[in-house]
């Protein structure tokens, strides 16, 4: 994604603009086409992020910092709490907000969330997502039903995947950006280190390999990371809640662990341009999702 620097001439804007919505509308895909990298991961599995996820874009004379964050829900347990309270934080330091939404949620979904990003006093970019999906008639039926709901938002229809209405919405960002100078250096793409990528990468792959409960009772915790000019050693652990998931997630005779670690040494391997040695590990951890000192470890941290 380019910016023509000339839009704004002699000035350095900068700010965070922030992704929100509903799961699975698109919000980590969205992401990673506007920075132009893979930055969150992105599943057809709702509640696939778990974190805010800082992705930046910088020119010369801009620097974007936008924030992934996880679907809002109604929390079920504390791990969906903490995840909720990332969504909440991205309300409170905005200085442009995107509300995601696409062509088949009910727009009354969430409305206590939704009620106080109407009172939001900053920019408000309400994207319709996936307009690939519907047609012409339907979409105005579903922008004036938005519009009925969020009066003081500008509406955009966009189609993350297919890139269609990204050019229009970099080119927004940039007219309502504040003058300011750049948050963070330069030459940095993310707020995140590097092991934060390579859980994510390992717990992608989970997410797309097993079914049903599995991949939402997993936390991917990595214990070694050493990395030289050629070559990357990485030791992590995937926690589960019960035996029977380890046994899942191990396989008969390792083979679905095995599958895994694979996948997810190849995509690292794309990410880090280098050769990767990685082992995996199964322990239980009984119900960590509830357990705030666990999840506090594990990231779960909003402050």
């Amino acid at each position: 994604m380019i910016i023509n620097p000339n839009f704004f001439p002699n000035m350095h804007k900068a700010g965070f603009v922030n992704i929100v919505g509903n799961p699975n509308v698109g919000k980590s895909t969205l992401m990673n086409q506007l920075v132009g990298e893979k930055i969150s991961i992105a599943t057809f599995k709702a509640q696939t992020t778990r974190h805010r996820i800082m992705g930046i874009v910088n020119t010369p004379d801009m620097q974007i910092v936008f924030s992934d964050t996880p679907g809002v829900l109604k929390p079920n347990y504390k791990m969906q709490e903490m995840m909720l309270a990332f969504s909440e934080s991205a309300l409170a330091d905005a200085d442009i907000l995107l509300y995601v939404t696409d062509v088949v949620e009910n727009p009354e979904k969430n409305m206590d969330f939704l009620d106080r990003v109407k009172t939001m006093t900053i920019p408000v970019l309400l994207l319709i997502n996936k307009i690939d999906e519907t047609d012409q008639q339907r979409l105005g039926d579903i922008v004036e039903r938005w519009h009925a709901l969020l009066p003081n938002a500008e509406i955009l229809p966009i189609s993350a995947k297919n890139k269609f209405g990204t050019d229009i919405l970099m080119k927004r960002i940039g007219e309502l950006l504040p003058e300011s100078p750049a948050y963070f250096d330069k030459d940095q793409l993310t707020d995140k280190p590097a092991r934060f990528f390579v859980s994510e990468i390992i717990r992608e792959k989970i997410l797309r390999y097993y079914d049903k409960e599995i991949p939402y009772s997993v936390e991917v915790v990595v214990e070694q990371f050493k990395e030289d000019d050629r070559h990357v050693h990485i030791n992590a652990v995937i926690y589960v809640e019960r035996d029977t998931q380890k046994g899942i997630i191990i396989g008969h005779q390792g083979m679905a662990l095995k599958k895994v670690s694979t996948e997810a040494r190849k995509s690292l391997e794309r990410f880090f341009g280098k050769k990767i040695f990685l082992e995996i590990f199964v322990k239980v951890d009984k119900d960590w999702r509830n357990s705030p000192k666990e999840l506090d470890q594990f990231g779960y941290n909003p402050q």
